[in-house]
């Protein structure tokens, strides 16, 4: 597996530490506002690389962490007048639930500025007594003097940073792009007691030393947005090697933005869709796929119309995979079991060119999955794999194990892009099925939605045999105002999906 190393500016073997572990630090949100699609864009990136990981037999411990201290967060308290913490804890809780709606897996770890103080302040005192920092009557600042290396991830020497610093003029620095480890304050709306005053850290050491301590050595990954490579994740690396003599992290990986004409979206801009309002819109999977159609690092831009479009896109990789399952004889859904295959011969009709076809897009995704999480090119190779199966099925004649390979290859094909077959969904309809049951006169006791789609469809079977077509239309239309789709297939029966 190669990934691209913000650090060398190379696509790199990717080499864990540990030979089964892998500890990935991504910066978190700072919910000082509502989460939008251009941070959706970023953490759907790391999901992907998270599940591949996984795939590839990782254990992954992921962290990610919680800027609950930060500028923005006083500005927008002190507009409002709300309580930070409150702010900062609604906001980060309506985005972990809107991601989670996503299928972002959560992260094992997420650790908040205002919980760890005292790690904090330990890393900037070693700074300090290590002479690569200094107090002076406004704060505490790291000397990027004392950091030879200063300026190698973001590609800037120097005295480049020092002629385009966008730091407030600060007299008592040694040099305007000298940054603040902590920031003195008085009578603050968000401060803390330190040996240097009362004050609060400031943004780049929290995640220096929340890192540190639950990593508790050089991290395999550490990741975020392109516009954290600097100042951010720069000043993180010279502040974090210069208090010890280990390595910060090995690889460096950065997403690209989302745009909307062209721009950046922010929130500072103005031009920004939260995530809230993409999901009211379009399910989580069309949203999903929208986001792999590009290259993790590429820039991205902002399309109403074509994550619309994604629907059809999902709609087909499902429908596919459901005929895959009706070939089978197969009824379960993709965390189900193995297909059934025809017990007699289940080799009677293999297809010797469907089978190497099959293959090599099977073995394709793969390939670039492991060139840098290519998912465009993936993806078009897991449809080109659903074509194939559709007029393979399509012929009558089916190779059964070669449909089971391509059944679980798809399945485990999904679960690294996170696209999934909504069961959540479906359980929110198992009451107005149970109430439908009741009225076609049954009073079958069914806890499971699948089962009472199934009881549902025989029912309305039973009343076309009886030519009763007034009885078989209303179930029909009676389960579409529930949001189920009956699609009548010649030789193959009823099918179902969501709508």
């Amino acid at each position: 597996m190669r990934l691209f190393n913000s650090l060398s500016r190379k696509v790199e073997e990717f080499r864990p530490i540990s030979p089964d572990k892998v500890i990935m630090y991504v910066c978190g949100l700072t919910p000082y506002d509502a989460a939008h699609i251009g941070h959706a864009r970023a953490y759907v990136s790391f999901d992907i690389l998270k599940r591949y990981l996984i795939r590839r037999g990782y254990k992954v411990c992921h962290i990610q962490n919680i800027t609950d201290v930060e500028d923005k967060i006083i500005k927008r308290c002190k507009e409002t007048g709300a309580d930070p913490v409150k702010l900062t804890t609604q906001n980060h809780d309506e985005a972990l639930e809107l991601f989670g709606r996503l299928d972002i897996m959560r992260a094992d770890i997420y650790p908040k500025v205002t919980e760890h103080i005292p790690e904090i302040i330990s890393l900037i005192a070693t700074l300090v007594d290590a002479g690569k920092a200094y107090e002076t009557k406004s704060g505490v600042y790291f000397d990027i003097s004392s950091y030879p290396s200063y300026g190698a991830l973001s590609g800037q020497n120097l005295e480049e940073i020092r002629a385009g610093s966008r730091y407030d003029v600060d007299e008592t620095k040694k040099d305007a792009g000298d940054f603040a480890l902590w920031k003195k304050t008085d009578g603050e709306i968000i401060e803390f007691d330190s040996p240097w005053g009362r004050g609060r850290p400031g943004w780049h050491i929290e995640c220096s030393a929340m890192a540190k301590k639950y990593a508790g050595r050089t991290l395999d990954i550490h990741g975020g947005a392109r516009d954290l490579i600097f100042p951010h994740h720069e000043n993180e690396i010279a502040q974090s090697q210069a208090a010890s003599d280990e390595k910060f992290s090995n690889l460096w990986v950065h997403v690209g933005f989302l745009t909307v004409e062209g721009e950046k979206m922010s929130k500072s801009l103005g031009n920004f869709v939260t995530l809230k309002e993409a999901l009211s819109r379009n399910t989580p999977n069309a949203l999903r796929l929208f986001y792999l159609r590009a290259h993790y690092r590429s820039p991205l831009d902002y399309s109403a119309d074509e994550i619309d479009s994604m629907e059809e896109g999902v709609e087909r990789i499902f429908n596919s995979l459901g005929l895959i399952r009706e070939a089978l004889g197969n009824k379960k859904d993709s965390a189900g079991t193995s297909a059934q295959k025809n017990p007699k011969n289940p080799s009677k009709h293999a297809d010797p060119a469907f089978r190497k076809e099959c293959d090599a897009l099977i073995a394709s995704f793969y390939s670039q999955m492991d060139e840098d999480l290519n998912t465009s090119e993936a993806i078009a190779s897991l449809f080109g794999l659903l074509r194939l199966s559709n007029t393979h099925i399509g012929k009558g004649k089916h190779d059964l194990e070669q449909l089971d390979k391509i059944r679980l290859a798809v399945e485990d094909m999904l679960f690294i892009i996170g696209l999934v077959e909504k069961k959540s969904q479906l359980d929110d309809k198992l009451a107005p099925l149970q109430k439908l049951i009741k009225e076609l006169g049954s009073e079958s006791a069914i806890d499971d939605p699948e089962k009472a789609i199934e009881l549902i469809i025989s029912m309305r079977d039973e009343a076309r045999k009886k030519k009763d077509f007034a009885r078989s239309d209303m179930v029909r239309s009676k389960l579409k105002e529930i949001g189920i789709i009956l699609e009548d297939k010649s030789g193959s029966g009823i099918r179902w999906k969501i709508e």
